[in-house]
C-alpha cells in the first residue's frame, strides 16, 4: 500500500524552529504538571486491599459503587474484570488495617445489601513499601532504557543523532505523563509497561528516519543537509504513517472495548504513539539539525584507488 508518491519531497525542515519552541512550551508545561499536580498514582504504587469478586448473574456497578459508598467506601474503584460475572474492587490502604479483615468487613457489607449471589475469589494487599520501590524501579527502567538507546545509537550513527533521538524520547515520555497528570487518569502498573512500549516504538520509529538519512547523505551528495533529510523524511512517509495508523486502530479498538483494566494502557500508546511519530520527525532530525549535523559526519571515507596505495 502506498500513500505517497515516490518522487514527494515535503519540506519538513521549514517549520523546525517552530516545532521546536512548540515541543519545548509543552514540555515545560508538562513538567510544570507534574511539579504541581503530580500523577494520579494507582494502587499498585500507593498500596491498598484488591478484592475480585464473582456474581452469578451480570453484576450492577453503579449499585456496587453505591453500596460501597453507603458501608464506608466511598474511595473505592469498581471494574469488570474479565467478563460480567467478575467485578474487582480496589481500596485504598488504611492505617493499621489489616489485608484480610479489610476484605472481609467490604464483601460482607456487600453480601448483606446485594440480592444477588456472589463469591469472594481472592483478596490481595499492596503496602505502601512495596508501592514505593516500584515508583523507584519504573523510574530506574524508563532513565536505564534512555541511556542504553542514547549509546546504542551513538555507536551506530553520530553523536548529533544519538542525542537527536534521546531528546525525542523524553520528550514522548514527558508529554505522555503530562496528558496523565492535566487528566488526572491513573497511573498504574499496566501504564508503566505502556510508557517503555511507547520507548521502543518510537526509538524503531527513528532508527527508520536516521538509516534512509544516512543513505541520502551517501547518494544525493548534491544537495544540502535540509535537502536531504527532508527527502529521507519523505521516503519513510508511507511506512511511517501505515505503521501508525495499523498500530492506532488497535488500540482504538483496546480502548473502547478492553475494559478499566486496560483503559490507562491503551490512552498511554494513542497519545504516545501519535506524539511519537511527531518526534521523529521534528525532534529528532530537527535537534541533530540544529547541534550541526554535516554531510561528513555520516559520509563513509572514499576509497583509495590501487594506484594511490602504491605511491610512497
Amino acid at each position: 500500500m502506498q500513500l505517497f508518491r515516490n518522487d514527494l519531497s515535503i519540506n519538513f525542515m521549514r517549520w523546525r524552529w517552530l516545532a521546536v519552541v512548540l515541543s519545548s512550551l509543552l514540555v515545560v508545561l508538562s513538567l510544570v504538571l507534574l511539579l504541581t499536580r503530580g500523577l494520579n498514582w494507582g494502587l499498585d504504587f500507593t498500596g491498598g486491599t484488591v478484592l475480585e469478586l464473582s456474581f452469578a448473574q451480570a453484576a450492577n456497578l453503579d449499585l456496587l459503587r453505591q453500596q460501597l459508598t453507603q458501608a464506608g467506601y466511598a474511595e473505592a474503584v469498581v471494574q469488570f474484570f474479565g467478563s460480567t460475572h467478575d467485578v474487582l474492587v480496589r481500596l485504598p490502604s488504611e492505617a493499621g488495617a489489616v489485608q484480610q479483615q479489610v476484605g472481609d468487613q467490604v464483601f460482607r457489607a456487600l453480601q448483606a445489601q446485594s440480592e444477588v449471589a456472589m463469591t469472594l475469589s481472592r483478596v490481595e494487599f499492596v503496602g505502601p513499601s512495596v508501592g514505593e520501590e516500584l515508583k523507584q524501579d519504573g523510574g530506574l527502567a524508563v532513565l536505564v532504557a534512555l541511556l542504553g538507546i542514547l549509546v546504542y545509537v551513538g555507536f551506530r550513527f553520530e553523536w548529533r543523532l544519538s542525542l537527536g533521538a534521546v531528546l525525542s524520547l523524553a520528550h514522548d515520555v514527558i508529554l505522555t505523563l503530562g496528558l496523565f497528570s492535566l487528566l488526572q487518569l491513573e497511573f498504574d502498573l499496566t501504564v508503566l509497561a505502556a510508557i517503555l512500549a511507547l520507548i521502543g516504538y518510537s526509538i524503531n520509529d527513528t532508527i527508520v528516519v536516521f538509516d534512509r538519512v544516512r543513505e541520502m547523505f551517501r547518494k544525493l551528495r548534491d544537495e544540502t543537509v535540509l535537502e536531504t533529510i527532508n527527502q529521507a523524511i519523505t521516503s519513510t512517509l508511507n511506512r511511517t504513517v501505515i505503521t501508525s495508523l495499523t498500530t492506532m486502530l488497535v488500540l482504538v479498538v483496546l480502548f473502547f472495548k478492553g475494559g478499566a483494566l486496560i483503559h490507562g494502557f491503551a490512552t498511554a500508546l494513542l497519545f504516545g504513539i501519535a506524539v511519537g511519530t511527531y518526534s521523529s520527525v521534528y525532534v529528532a532530525s530537527g535537534v541533530a539539525v540544529l547541534l550541526g549535523l554535516s554531510r561528513e559526519d555520516l559520509l563513509a571515507p572514499k576509497p583509495v584507488s590501487e594506484q594511490e596505495e602504491l605511491q610512497p
